[in-house]
């Protein structure tokens, strides 16, 4: 209840304060320009209905919210209340950022003797309205970068507030890094246009946007990511699963943007090699789009792909080290094994189209099948071989590496997402092939049925060989895993310790019989001594057992070294509780009245919840890439 309530007003609030940000910012742009007033009342109107509309709402809850941070310890940290102050500094700094850019952008364009109305932002504004734009917002984010200094020095649990001044930080790099990769793209695209003569009135709104973008988006990015790097000193930021999503979302951004990129540049060579009719501006002209993306992008590849591998070394443990650059490369392998796999499709099906004797071969579409062919197979077979093969290599060492890299859950999903696309795949096209005979044979209409057929019959026999190798790789897998594993089992032996009635012993050696039936699992009463033959990695013993121990069981239990599991059972009165809140939540119950059921001592998580989170993730990384593809077309046409 109470996080719903701190919703409320924390969302009320934000959106109230805006609305009268914006509302003086309207009131003082009409008195400063009058003819806003003459000219429409409406306006003036709307700005006055905003301020005396969201003053009093926004007084209301944010005092509510003041009050109840100054009363509470719960309320100073909650979660909430870090969200709603770093999301107002950014709801005022990015406005400042976004006019200070317009203005800039104006003052460049004006000392070119360019319109205004070709400015990237604010074409149609002028210098008051950005400057009261900025002072008002500043304003604002003073007051509330002094309440958030102030909370950090009084708080007794950092924890909350850290997490989300990561976020923040890393929205301003991302901010910033955008910026520049957009100016220094339409910069390049510039140049390439230079040949071409269009440097005197057209285009040069275009280099001088773009230098407005680098001028704003540079300082930005350098201060940002400088304060990211300088708290690497904090334990927190180094192990920090944000960091690592971050540089895995740049540096596999900056991977794709650049193959595709590239695959384009060698399909344009391609057709210029193969005849395709442009003079040599225009061919500047069209390689201008890719390479203009493609450095940018190779530089973010780089720089940020350096500091992917720094991060995996912060890693003390080498499993989840390797693990780690797993995912990276496993995710490059499968971006490779696609664009291989349409590559070698297309140049097959060119053959194919090319041994039937077609007369085509010089026209425009049979040249753009044979580059965009092999322009795809360049790019995605290399990058496969280079990927897959390392990781395959890891997987069939002995030893602790290769049982861990066989034993990774990317890698299953990698493997068993290869085998879906491979028989599904594979069953479209041998529908669609029988379905070509069954209408031949019938009588239909059946155009161009043999290339129709060999085609169909290519794509269906290399679905069958990426199924066939895949599978065998996940068949080795499960060898080789299942026979380390048994021999790790058979060394690893188990006490089961159990209470008078034996009901327990045999709960548990069932379970054992179902999920390890290799471990050898010793059975003793709980009155009985322990031989000193005995030799045992692991005790397995009720929680009842646990509090309540008979002394020859305590004498024993204090000389053992190795792992002991505790399973929770219905004695009465005993409760195993997974951290302190629960505890606290739980005295609570008792202490009105409420009735304890048993819990389990740790919590698990479905297998359905594992992979809707996999899902939400991929979702997400799918959604910012498309936002980013958009903003790219937006800015560069390209």
């Amino acid at each position: 209840m109470k996080t719903i309530r701190r919703l409320y007003f924390y969302a009320v609030a934000f959106i109230s304060f805006e609305v009268v940000l914006w509302g003086l910012i309207g009131l003082i742009r009409s008195i400063v320009n009058p003819n806003l007033i003459t000219d429409n009342a409406q306006a003036l109107a709307q700005a006055l209905s905003l301020i005396l509309v969201g003053v009093p709402i926004f007084l209301i809850h944010w005092i509510w919210a003041q009050r109840s941070s100054a009363h509470e310890e719960e309320e100073k940290t909650a979660t909430l209340r870090a969200v709603f102050l770093y999301g107002a500094l950014l709801g005022t700094l990015i406005p400042v950022v976004q006019n200070l850019l317009a203005l800039i952008n104006r003052i460049f364009l004006g000392v070119a003797h360019i319109s205004y109305e070709r400015a990237l932002l604010g074409g149609v504004q002028s210098w008051p309205d950005n400057l009261i734009a900025i002072i008002l917002n500043l304003l604002l984010a003073a007051y509330f970068w002094n309440i958030l200094r102030a909370e950090w020095t009084s708080l007794p649990d950092t924890e909350n507030f850290k997490d989300i001044r990561r976020i923040y930080r890393f929205v301003w790099t991302l901010y910033g890094l955008l910026m520049i990769i957009f100016g220094a793209q339409q910069i390049l695209r510039f140049i390439f246009y230079m040949p071409t003569g269009v440097i005197g009135s057209m285009g040069r709104e275009t280099f001088i946007n773009a230098t407005a973008l680098l001028v704003i988006g540079a300082p930005i990015w350098f201060f940002a990511w400088r304060i990211l790097q300088d708290a690497l000193a904090d334990p927190d930021e180094k192990e920090s699963l944000l960091r690592l999503g971050i540089l895995y979302l740049l540096s596999l951004s900056g991977v794709i943007v650049v193959l595709s990129a590239g695959g384009n540049l060698f399909y344009m060579i391609l057709n210029r090699i193969f005849g395709e009719a442009m003079t040599g501006n225009e061919f500047i002209q069209r390689i201008g789009g890719p390479i203009s993306l493609g450095l940018p992008f190779g530089v973010i590849w780089a720089y940020y792909g350096k500091w992917l591998s720094t991060q995996f070394s912060f890693d003390e443990q080498l499993p989840r080290r390797a693990g780690k650059k797993r995912i990276y490369l496993y995710i490059l392998s499968l971006i490779g094994l696609v664009a291989a796999f349409v590559g070698m499709a297309s140049l097959l099906s060119f053959m194919i189209t090319l041994g039937l004797g077609s007369d085509a071969l010089n026209a425009d579409g049979f040249r753009q099948s044979l580059t965009g062919a092999l322009a795809t197979l360049v790019v995605g077979l290399p990058l496969w071989l280079m990927t897959w093969r390392p990781m395959q290599a890891d997987a069939l060492t002995d030893g602790d590496v290769g049982d861990h890299a066989r034993r990774s859950i990317v890698r299953k999903v990698y493997l068993y997402l290869v085998l879906f696309g491979s028989v599904i795949g594979g069953m479209v096209s041998a529908g669609t092939l029988i379905f070509t005979l069954i209408n031949a044979l019938l009588g239909g209409d059946t155009p161009n049925f043999v290339n129709s057929i060999l085609n169909n019959l290519q794509i269906l026999v290399l679905f069958v060989v990426l199924l066939l190798y895949h599978l065998s790789a996940l068949r080795k897998d499960g060898i080789a895993r299942a026979d380390a594993l048994e021999a790790r089992q058979e060394h690893f032996g188990v006490l089961v310790l159990d209470n008078s009635d034996g009901k327990f012993g045999e709960a548990v050696k069932t379970a054992f019989m179902k999920h390890a039936p290799k471990v050898p699992v010793t059975v003793l009463n709980a009155n009985e001594n322990v031989s000193a033959d005995l030799k045992v990695n692991a005790v397995v013993l009720p929680g009842s057992l646990a509090v309540n121990a008979p002394e020859n069981i305590k004498a024993w239990m204090n000389s053992f070294n190795g792992s002991r599991l505790i399973i929770p059972d219905d004695a009465a009165g005993i409760f195993w509780m997974n951290d302190f809140g629960q505890a606290a939540q739980s005295v609570r119950a008792l202490a009105e009245g409420q009735e304890l059921r048993p819990q389990s001592a740790t919590r698990t998580t479905s297998v359905w919840t594992t992979v809707a989170y996999v899902f939400a993730a991929l979702f997400a990384l799918q959604v910012i890439f498309m936002l980013l593809t958009l903003g790219i077309s937006l800015v560069t046409n390209f």
